[in-house]
């Protein structure tokens, strides 16, 4: 086995976190307006099929500086209100389109912070959502809340409309890299929040962590993991900071020299997995863990594990609409992304268009390795057997430049190639992104002196 020094030269590099295949880098102008509203008619053909609807609520009074996220920065009240007041009309929109196929499955809400807005404003898109979709009694709601705006009128208000899990940021509570990051917030209103949403009774809570966070070390990011696993969330994802200067802004006023270097890193993560392990975690595909009783939990044992832009999930519908700002759906073969300036977002919605800037329409071949690693992101496999039956293929021809382009990760102890298929094993989990990166068609199309990912360590 290689020392894990040479494992991190070797294959620490730039590399998609696949929330989609095609990554979003190929998301091009060609496929707009009417090439949505086609992919929203052939969707409209299958009303029995299940729905999910992701939410797009952009809004933050103050920027993190290590976000990635598309968010609008303002204090203006009135215009989170103008944008609700669109954002209900794009919800009608695309119901309309989707004739009677309307049972919603899944619902997330994110951000930005969904809690930026008043308990009265979440209630009224609530049931704006109401009125168009009928949303099943065992549907996964969720929704991203900052504990540091959220109230206890705002859990007793989500909670009331049926929220069934609560995910929210953490990322570190040291106080220097919070200093460093814009993001102050205290351990005891973490955990009277977490308290406040027990009583009230939300069966699922997820906390989030970054790790590679400007300042952090190893022994003070064990004192973090310490307080999280005293709050014993049923899930934690555990995020490698990608720093992205040329994408974000806001991330040039993080000094790359306070960065943790890889190997820092790499013992950062270790102490993350050592810690959940030992306190009954399960880790559920790249960077998720789960207590053993919750639904991904018994989801990672039955094989129904899926993925997709909302995160991981247990109640996958064959469609997924997205609304609002910059939100990303996957409607019959297609991503389709919504525009990502606020203006020409509330100009296209404003005038009765689909807001829609970008996408692409997926292939048979990108069906293909869109599955495979999908599979090697949720359950570190990918079953021969199981491709053959999908997509009628001789899976060891056809991939056959993919298993001899492995070979070096199965010589470092990272992948199992059998005649059965491709395992991901022990530390290999760190580097799944390397493993998925060799089913990526694209990636060859692009120059490497064009940055593009975060690093895959």
């Amino acid at each position: 086995m290689t020392d894990t020094e040479t494992l991190i030269e070797r294959y620490d590099r730039p590399g998609p976190r696949y929330t989609s295949y095609p990554t979003a880098m190929e998301f091009h102008p060609g496929v707009g307006e009417a090439a949505y509203a086609e992919r929203l008619r052939r969707a409209a053909a299958r009303p029995d099929d299940p729905l999910g609807l992701y939410v797009h609520l952009p809004f933050c009074a103050e920027r993190c500086l290590y976000c990635g996220c598309n968010v609008v920065i303002t204090r203006k009240r009135h215009v989170a209100g103008r944008y609700l007041e669109l954002l209900q009309r794009e919800i009608g929109m695309v119901a309309q389109r989707l004739g009677g196929r309307r049972r919603l499955r899944q619902m997330h809400w994110g951000g930005g912070t969904p809690t930026y807005l008043t308990p009265a404003e979440l209630r009224a898109l609530f049931e704006a959502v109401g009125r168009h979709f009928e949303i099943e009694g065992d549907a996964e709601l969720a929704v991203e809340i900052d504990p540091r705006v959220t109230t206890a009128e705002h859990l007793e208000t989500l909670r009331r409309l049926g929220f069934n899990r609560l995910s929210l940021g953490v990322q570190d509570f040291t106080r220097e890299v919070q200093e460093r990051v814009n993001r102050i917030q205290s351990f005891d209103d973490t955990r009277a929040l977490v308290e406040r949403a027990r009583a009230l009774g939300f069966p699922s809570i997820n906390v989030d962590l970054i790790y590679g966070l400007p300042l952090q070390r190893p022994e003070t990011f064990r004192r973090t993991l310490q307080k999280v696993l005293w709050l014993r969330p049923e899930r934690m994802a555990v995020y490698s900071y990608a720093h992205v200067p040329w994408m974000r802004v806001q991330q040039r006023r993080i000094e790359a020299s306070e960065l943790p270097p890889p190997a820092v890193k790499l013992e950062l993560i270790a102490s993350a997995l050592d810690a959940f392990r030992a306190a009954g975690y399960l880790a559920i595909g790249m960077d998720h863990f789960a207590l053993p009783e919750d639904e991904l939990g018994r989801a990672l044992a039955d094989g129904t594990l899926w993925r997709n832009f909302m995160g991981y999930t247990v109640r996958h519908a064959p469609d997924l609409v997205a609304c609002g700002l910059s939100g990303i759906g996957d409607v019959a073969g297609a991503y389709v992304q919504n525009e990502r300036k606020l203006s020409r977002y509330q100009q296209a919605v404003a005038a009765g268009r689909l807001p829609v800037e970008r996408g692409v329409v997926r292939s048979p071949e990108d069906e293909l390795r869109r599955y495979a690693i999908t599979s090697l992101m949720c359950t570190f496999r990918l079953d021969f057997a199981d491709l053959e039956k999908r997509f009628a293929i001789d899976a060891r021809r056809h991939f056959a430049a993919e298993i001899e382009a492995l070979r070096p990760l199965a010589d470092d102890g990272l992948v199992r190639l059998g005649e059965d298929g491709i395992d991901v094993e022990g530390d290999g989990r760190l580097f799944v992104r390397n493993a998925c990166m060799v089913f990526d068609a694209y990636l060859q199309r692009h120059p490497d002196t064009v940055p593009r990912f975060s690093r895959t360590v």
